[in-house]
C-alpha cells in the first residue's frame, strides 16, 4: 500500500521507477530508526554538600518553624505591614528597567530555542529564474551566427538532515537550558530588586527619624544656651559656658543639612528603582513615617531549601545543563551526517510552456558527509566543551557556598543587632534621665555646665544610634529574606507569562 502510494504523483499519476523506490525507501526507514541514539553525556543534577541546620540560628527550635511557606517567603515585605513599602515593591516589579532588560533576554533565549528547534525539521525552498543569453553558432556555410535564447526555470528544493547521533537534539536541549537560565536570571534580578527597594525605603525612614531627633536635640540645646546666656548676664557663670553652648548648638545644626541630603538621595534612588524620574516620589515620601519594624521571629527553613529557592543557584544549575548538552553537540561532529535532499521543477525556453509536464525535472536521494580528516580539531572542540562544563560545575559550587555564607551572615547579624538595639533602648532612657538631672543641678548651681553638655551629647548620640539600630534590624531581616531567595511573588502576570510551559522552576 505504501509503495503504491509512493509510486504515483498525485496530480498526474506518472509512475516512479521501481528501482528508485527500492533504493530510497529502505534508506529512509533505516535512517529514521537510527535517529534514536544521542551521543554525549546526559545531564545529572549536581550534588552540593549543605549542612543539616544553620549554625547562626540562635532562636529556640521550639518557637520557630523549621520550614517557611513559599508564598510567605515570596512576599516577605508584607511582614513590615507598611502599605507604602508594598506599593513601591509592586511598582518596581512592573516598571524597573533592569527587570525589563532581563525579560528582553528571555525573549532572546526563547527565539534562540526556536532556531535550534528548527534544525530538527526539514527545509523547503522555492526558486525561480529567467536568463536571456546570446551564443555563436556556426552554420553549414561555415559562417558564425549569433543566436539569442531565453530560459525559464521554477521549482522547489527540499532537504532534511536526519539527526542520527543527536547533535541537533543536544543543541535543542542546550537552548532549553539557556532559556531556563534566562528565566532564573530574571528571578535573580527580581529578588535583588525587592531587597534594594525595601533597603532604600528603610534607610529613608531612618534619615527622617534622625532629622527629627537632631531638631529636637537642637531645640533642647538652644534652650540650654539661652539659659546659660541669661546666667552669664546675671554674673553666675563665665563666658566659657556660653561659648561651649553655642559651639554644641552649631555642631548639632550642622548635621541637619547632611541628613536632609541623604534623605533626598534615598527618595531619588527609590524613584529610579520604580522606573521614574528622580523627583517623582518627592510628594509621596517626604512626610515623615516611622521605621517599619521587623518581626522578632523569622522562619528560615533548612539549608537544603536554598537549592530550590535561590535563583542564582538555579541559574548556575541551568548553565551546567546547557554546557553538558553542548558536549553532545560537539561530540556529534565526530560522526557522519546524513541528509535526504530532493528537488523538482520546470525548465523551458518558452514561458508559455514552462509548466508543461514535459518540461519537468526532479531529483531525490540521501547523502552523507563525514569529516574524516578533522578528527583532531573536532576532538579538541569536545575537550573545550568539557572544560567549560567543568567550570560551570565549579561556579555552581561557589554559588552554593556563597549562598550559605550570606544566610549565616544575615542570621548572626540579625540576632546580634537585636541585642544591640535592646541595650540602646536602655541607654536612651538612662541618658534622658541624666540630661534632666544635669540641667536641674546646673540651674541650682550644683554642677558645671560641661556636665550638661556631656549629658546632652550622650543623649543625642544614643538616640541616633537607636534609630540606626532599628533600621539595621529591619535591613538585616531584608538581607536574610534575600539570602533565602525570597521575592519572586512580586512577578506580574505579564512577567510570569514569559515562562513557557514545561520550563518553570520547581
Amino acid at each position: 500500500m505504501i509503495s503504491k502510494s509512493f509510486n504515483r504523483y498525485a496530480n498526474h499519476g506518472r509512475p516512479v521507477h521501481p528501482a528508485l523506490f527500492s533504493a530510497v525507501f529502505p534508506t529512509v526507514i533505516l535512517l529514521a530508526l537510527l535517529s534514536g541514539c544521542t551521543v554525549g553525556p546526559d545531564f545529572q543534577r549536581p550534588e552540593a554538600a549543605v549542612p543539616a541546620r544553620w549554625s547562626g540560628f540562635t532562636q529556640p527550635a521550639a518557637t520557630v518553624p523549621q520550614t517557611v511557606a513559599d508564598e510567605e517567603l515570596g512576599r516577605w515585605w508584607t511582614v513590615f505591614a507598611d502599605p507604602t513599602l508594598s506599593s513601591l515593591v509592586e511598582r518596581a516589579a512592573t516598571a524597573n528597567l533592569d527587570l525589563k532588560l532581563a525579560e528582553a533576554r528571555i525573549r532572546q533565549a526563547r527565539a534562540a530555542r526556536a532556531v535550534a528547534a528548527g534544525g530538527l525539521g526539514p527545509t523547503l525552498g522555492a526558486s525561480g529564474s529567467y536568463r536571456r543569453s546570446e551564443s555563436p553558432i556556426t552554420g553549414a556555410n561555415g559562417r558564425a551566427a549569433a543566436v539569442i535564447s531565453d530560459q525559464y526555470q521554477a521549482g522547489f528544493d527540499a532537504g532534511w538532515e536526519i539527526d542520527i547521533f543527536g547533535g541537533q537534539r543536544r543543541n535543542l536541549e542546550a537552548a532549553d537550558a539557556d532559556l531556563q537560565a534566562a528565566m532564573e536570571s530574571r528571578r535573580d534580578v527580581l529578588v535583588s530588586l525587592m531587597a534594594e527597594v525595601a533597603r532604600n525605603y528603610i534607610q529613608l525612614r531612618a534619615y527622617q527619624q534622625q532629622i527629627n531627633i537632631t531638631k529636637q536635640n537642637l531645640a533642647a540645646q538652644q534652650h540650654s544656651g539661652k539659659l546659660t546666656r541669661e546666667r552669664f548676664e546675671g554674673g553666675f557663670v563665665s563666658g566659657l559656658d556660653v561659648a561651649n553652648a553655642e559651639a554644641q548648638t552649631a555642631t548639632t545644626a550642622a548635621q541637619i543639612p547632611l541628613l536632609e541630603s541623604s534623605a533626598r538621595q534615598a527618595i531619588y534612588s527609590l524613584s529610579i528603582l520604580i522606573g521614574e524620574a528622580p523627583s517623582a516620589l518627592d510628594a509621596e515620601l517626604s512626610p515623615v513615617v516611622a521605621i517599619p519594624s521587623a518581626p522578632p521571629v523569622v522562619p528560615v527553613g533548612v539549608p537544603s531549601d536554598l537549592l530550590r529557592r535561590r535563583p542564582d543557584i538555579r541559574l548556575a544549575e541551568a548553565q551546567i545543563h546547557a554546557a553538558t548538552a553542548r558536549i553532545g553537540v560537539a561530540t556529534a561532529e565526530l560522526f557522519p551526517k546524513f541528509t535526504i535532499v530532493g528537488s523538482m521543477g520546470y525548465q523551458s525556453d518558452d514561458f508559455g510552456s514552462l509548466f508543461d509536464w514535459s518540461t519537468r525535472f526532479w531529483s531525490f536521494g540521501p547523502s552523507a558527509v563525514w569529516r574524516l580528516f578533522e578528527s583532531g580539531r573536532i576532538q579538541a572542540g569536545v575537550e573545550v566543551q568539557k572544560a567549560l562544563q567543568e567550570q560551570d560545575v565549579i561556579i555552581y559550587r561557589q554559588t552554593v557556598l556563597s549562598a550559605l555564607q550570606e544566610v549565616e551572615n544575615a542570621l548572626v547579624a540579625s540576632a546580634k543587632e537585636q541585642t544591640h538595639r535592646e541595650a540602646l533602648v536602655t541607654a536612651v532612657a538612662a541618658n534622658h534621665k541624666a540630661v534632666s538631672l544635669a540641667e536641674k543641678l546646673y540651674i541650682e548651681g550644683l554642677t558645671d555646665f560641661i556636665n550638661v553638655l556631656q549629658a546632652q551629647l550622650a543623649l543625642y548620640i544614643t538616640e541616633n544610634a537607636l534609630v540606626q539600630s532599628t533600621a539595621t534590624v529591619s535591613t538585616n531581616l531584608i538581607a536574610l529574606y534575600k539570602a533565602l531567595g525570597g521575592g519572586w511573588a512580586a512577578e506580574s502576570a505579564e512577567q510570569a507569562a514569559v515562562q513557557p510551559k514545561g520550563l518553570k522552576g520547581d
